[in-house]
C-alpha cells in the first residue's frame, strides 16, 4: 500500500511537467502575475514543510547534531546542483537562452530523481508526511516547470518536443521513488539521512531562490499578494499537520 501511494504521488508530480502548455494559452502579463503569487505560495509551503513536518520528524529519529549536519549538507548539495548542473528556477516564464539546454534537462532529471527519493522516504515514515512533502514539491514544481518549458522553446525546441522532454525528465521522479522505497526498506538509516537533507534543500530553495524574487518586485501590491500567498502556504502545512491521518 505504501509503494502504491508513493507511485501515485510521484505520478502526480510528473504530470505537473505538462503544465508548460499553459504558457501558450495565457497572456504574458497575466502569466507573470500568477507565477509571482505562486512563488510566494511555494516559499511558504516549503518553509512550512521544513518546520512543521520534516524537522520534527528528523529530531524525533536522529540526534540533534546529526540533524544539523544533514540540514547543512542538504543546503550545500542543492547549491552544487544549481551551480554546476545548471538547474535553474525561472519564475517569470522567461529565462536566458544558452547552449546547455540538454545539460539543463539532465540536471532537472537529477533533481526529479531526488524528489522521488524524498517522497518515498516521507511516505515510508507516514502518509501525513508523504502528503505534506508531495504538496510542497508540487507547489514548487509548477513555477519551475513553466519556466523550464519556456527555456526549451527559446532554445529551439518545438512545442511537442519541449513537452515530451520535460515529461521524460519528470519521469525520473518515478525511478527515484522506487529506489528510495527499497533503500528505506533495507536501510533505516536512509530515512534519518534524507529528512534533514531535504529540510536543508527546501530551505535553500525558499531562502536563496524564491524569497529574493519577491524582494525584487517594486510594486507593493504585488508584494502584498505574494506575501499573502506565502502565509497561505504556511497555513496549508499547518493544516496538513493537524488534520491529515498518519
Amino acid at each position: 500500500m505504501t509503494l502504491l501511494r508513493i507511485i501515485l504521488a510521484t505520478s502526480l508530480v510528473s504530470v505537473i511537467s505538462l503544465i508548460g502548455i499553459v504558457t501558450l494559452l495565457i497572456k504574458e502579463k497575466l502569466l507573470k502575475g500568477i507565477l509571482f503569487v505562486l512563488v510566494g505560495f511555494s516559499a511558504g509551503a516549503l518553509i512550512g514543510s521544513v518546520f512543521f513536518h520534516l524537522l520534527p520528524e528528523a529530531f524525533a529519529r536522529t540526534p540533534s547534531l546529526n540533524v544539523s549536519y544533514g540540514v547543512i549538507a542538504g543546503m550545500i548539495a542543492f547549491f552544487l546542483l544549481e551551480r554546476y548542473f545548471h538547474w535553474r528556477h525561472c519564475h517569470n516564464g522567461v529565462c536566458d537562452v544558452h547552449a546547455f539546454t540538454y545539460l539543463n534537462l539532465a540536471g532537472d532529471g537529477l533533481h526529479n530523481f531526488i524528489d522521488g527519493m524524498v517522497i518515498a522516504a516521507s511516505f515510508v515514515i507516514s502518509s501525513k508526511l508523504g502528503v505534506a512533502t508531495t504538496l510542497a514539491i508540487i507547489l514548487h514544481e509548477i513555477p519551475q516547470e513553466l519556466g523550464d518549458f519556456g527555456v526549451l522553446l527559446y532554445g529551439g525546441f518545438s512545442k511537442k518536443k519541449a513537452l515530451l522532454c520535460n515529461f521524460l525528465s519528470a519521469l525520473m521522479a518515478m525511478g527515484g521513488a522506487v529506489a528510495g522505497y527499497f533503500i528505506a526498506e533495507v536501510n533505516s538509516g536512509f530515512v534519518q539521512f534524507i529528512l534533514p537533507m531535504t529540510a536543508g534543500g527546501f530551505l535553500y530553495i525558499a531562502m536563496s531562490d524564491l524569497i529574493p524574487e519577491i524582494h525584487k518586485e517594486p510594486d507593493p501590491r504585488r508584494v502584498g499578494a505574494a506575501f499573502a500567498a506565502f502565509l497561505t502556504g504556511l497555513v496549508l502545512m499547518v493544516l496538513t499537520k493537524q488534520f491529515l491521518p498518519e
